[in-house]
């Protein structure tokens, strides 16, 4: 309780316990002098001790113009004496004060006139050195001017957290005056902001003394409630002269511009990683379905949940199309992809499916026009015109698709498809950044896949032409059944020179036929069917197999420089016999019932074209029940294992003579004939049957 009576406070609340000193009063040294109506000292503190330098034992009784006054300034002094005493109108001021050192010092002056409970009259006197005065108002006028004008928010929280006082800057940056941040805490005052974080700091500063500098934080204010907004903030504990804590002061800087230039590198960063992403892993084959998947890998999840890559029918045909603004675009899927299960894929359409988009759908508006079609914000009644049919919408309702691009496939000045973009799970719509990174990768992708077009076009027209000049199915023979196979390679799909051929011949027997032109491609086909149509006309003569590649050796040195090889057998029922002439073939194989399978050992001979070589004839006996299977290289020759491990191999899976001839192929290929192998495949295989 006070003099008075009434408790003593600090603010409007109740101290308990002792009151704490002030730093500010210490750091000031405020001396208190009482005069009387004399003007002698009848109260001296320990403050006035330090800044006269009498003790109070010295001080007390004397008259205080004598004791700190120049004579010069006595007149002065005592009639601002008789001023507080008489009017009782205080006095402030700087006065020289003589020091008891001799010295004299300007110290700064509260006079005041006192009445006790007789009605006695006393002067109090309250001085400060002058100099540790101005000092302290010039620090707290700077600190004013600084805190009031800086473009940086400043603001100091107390021990609770709530505000004790905002600047102007701070006051704009939230948009919020300086009386309603007073007595409300951080949360209250900006709800749109990731305060807790900002606590936290604000604790730990408390806590520990420690600042925390340049936190940085997102969110939105009133200042600016339709964009997200970026700050810095910086946490310091302040304390007073004695090392009370009094609160935090916290700094707030708008660095909203740098933010965004940050996520705009970022941007930047991530699409030149995808794009060298893309580099690498878009057209690593030249098969179109694997070459639109492979860009639909790359869309997901980088760009959306999930792309399709579809092709205009009539581009995959090979046909040039224009469409008119009235005309459906019927597309093929060739490739679907997602990043999570998503009844949206049921909306989509499956890979190798042709689907009709009327010409009001976004996809067909991308084709027909060569341009981006992007839709930030999907609605209701933009779904109908993604979606392939009402039913296929109301599936990307329910998927959750809200932002939708898609993006022309153009390569060489032709459109060729789009790529289709959607986004589910990504809360963010698609950006003009997206857009840009969008069309890179489906300028890259058209290229590979038009690329992949135009191979597959010509290879199919390959197969077309070498298929037509195989024999669909082997012709009826005397004393042979007969099973065949050819196959193209494996992963990419070319075309070769492989040849197999079954040819009646007079008096019962058949020829049995199997070769492999060295190269691939359309020209090897065409070779092939030259030298077939040949061996086909020379087996008609009724030549001995080594005669008949003699001719054919001289009729394939003339055809621009291609090498091949041959193993050309003739079976004479009658006789139960086969005769054999090999030009640099691998040797056929030999099953016989109750005998391991072998393969023949017959002259290697040199390949036809190299000419000048002569070639030999080996009969071997066959009985009915024995087979013989003929082959090329490419069932055989891997990177990875030696041709004599190949050939056990194949010895090995040949050890069912009874098994069916057609069976014996597919077990045959399934087997050796690798995916990834780059070599066609001819197989012919022939068991001698029993003569009726």
């Amino acid at each position: 309780m006070s003099a008075a009576g009434s408790p003593v406070t600090e603010g409007d609340e109740p101290v308990h316990g002792p009151v704490q000193p002030s730093g500010l009063l210490d750091v000031l040294g405020v001396a208190s002098v009482v005069l009387d109506t004399k003007g002698r000292v009848v109260l001296w503190s320990p403050q006035a001790e330090e800044l006269f330098g009498y003790t109070a034992q010295e001080a007390l009784g004397e008259y205080a113009a004598r004791l700190m006054v120049h004579e010069e300034h006595a007149d002065l002094v005592v009639k601002l004496f008789a001023d507080v005493m008489l009017t009782g109108e205080g006095w402030a001021g700087a006065f020289p004060v003589r020091h008891k050192s001799g010295t004299t010092r300007l110290v700064e002056f509260r006079n005041m006139r006192l009445l006790d409970d007789r009605g006695s009259v006393y002067a109090l006197g309250l001085a400060a050195d002058q100099s540790t005065v101005r000092r302290l108002e010039r620090d707290v006028a700077l600190s004013a001017r600084i805190v009031s004008q800086s473009p940086i928010g400043l603001a100091v929280l107390d021990t609770d957290l709530r505000y004790v006082s905002v600047n102007p800057a701070l006051e704009h940056i939230n948009g919020v005056p300086a009386k309603e941040h007073i007595g409300r805490t951080v949360p209250e005052v900006l709800p749109c902001v990731d305060t807790d974080a900002l606590e936290s700091a604000a604790r730990q500063v408390l806590d520990t003394g420690l600042p925390i500098i340049e936190q940085s934080t997102v969110g939105r204010t009133p200042a600016d409630p339709e964009e997200d907004h970026a700050w810095s903030v910086s946490f310091f504990r302040l304390e007073d002269a004695l090392g009370r804590v009094l609160g935090v002061a916290n700094s707030v800087l708008d660095v909203t511009e740098r933010h965004r230039a940050g996520i705009e590198a970022e941007a930047a960063r991530r699409r030149l990683a995808v794009i060298a992403d893309a580099t690498t892993r878009i057209g690593t084959t030249l098969e179109l379905d694997r070459t639109a998947r492979e860009l639909a890998d790359v869309a997901v999840p980088e760009l959306a949940d999930i792309a399709a890559v579809d092709l205009l029918e009539a581009v995959m045909e090979g046909r040039p199309i224009v469409l008119r603004p009235a005309q459906p675009a019927v597309i093929r899927a060739l490739a679907v992809q997602a990043d999570h299960v998503t009844e949206a894929l049921g909306a989509a359409d499956p890979a190798g499916q042709v689907a009709r988009y009327e010409p009001d759908r976004l996809v067909t508006q991308c084709v027909r026009t060569g341009r981006p079609v992007m839709v930030p914000r999907v609605q209701d009644t933009d779904l109908v015109r993604i979606a392939r049919d009402p039913e296929s919408a109301a599936l990307l309702a329910r998927a959750g698709v809200h932002s939708y691009l898609a993006v022309p496939l153009i390569a060489r000045g032709e459109v060729l498809g789009a790529l289709d973009l959607k986004r589910t799970r990504n809360a963010l719509p698609f950006s003009e950044d997206d857009l840009l990174l969008a069309r890179e990768l489906a300028a890259r992708a058209a290229v590979q896949i038009d690329n992949a077009r135009w191979y597959q076009n010509a290879r199919n027209t390959a197969v077309t032409l070498q298929r037509s000049l195989l024999p669909s199915h082997p012709p009826e023979t005397t004393g042979l059944e007969v099973a065949s196979r050819y196959q193209p390679a494996g992963a990419v799909g070319e075309v070769g020179g492989d040849w197999f051929d079954v040819i009646p011949l007079d008096g019962g027997k058949t020829a049995l036929v199997v070769g492999d032109v060295m190269g691939s491609g359309i020209n090897a086909a065409a070779t092939m069917g030259r030298l077939r149509t040949a061996t086909s006309t020379l087996a008609s003569l009724d030549l001995e197999p080594h005669r008949l590649l003699e001719h054919l050796d001289k009729i394939t040195a003339g055809l621009d420089h291609y090498i091949a090889t041959c193993v050309y057998a003739v079976h004479d029922p009658h006789e139960r016999r086969c005769s054999f002439a090999n030009a640099g073939h691998l040797p056929p194989a030999l099953v016989r019932p109750g005998h391991r399978p072998k393969l023949l050992e017959l002259p290697t001979g040199a390949p036809l074209g190299v000419g000048g070589v002569p070639f030999s004839t080996t009969t071997v006996d066959l009985h009915p029940g024995d087979q013989l299977v003929f082959y090329t290289d490419g069932l055989v020759e891997t990177r990875q294992h030696s041709l004599d491990e190949r050939l056990d191999t194949l010895l090995s899976l040949l050890d069912d003579p009874a098994r069916p001839l057609e069976d014996v192929c597919d077990l045959l290929l399934r087997t050796l004939h690798h995916p990834d192998n780059h070599d066609d495949v001819a197989l012919l295989i022939a068991r001698a049957q029993e003569q009726t």
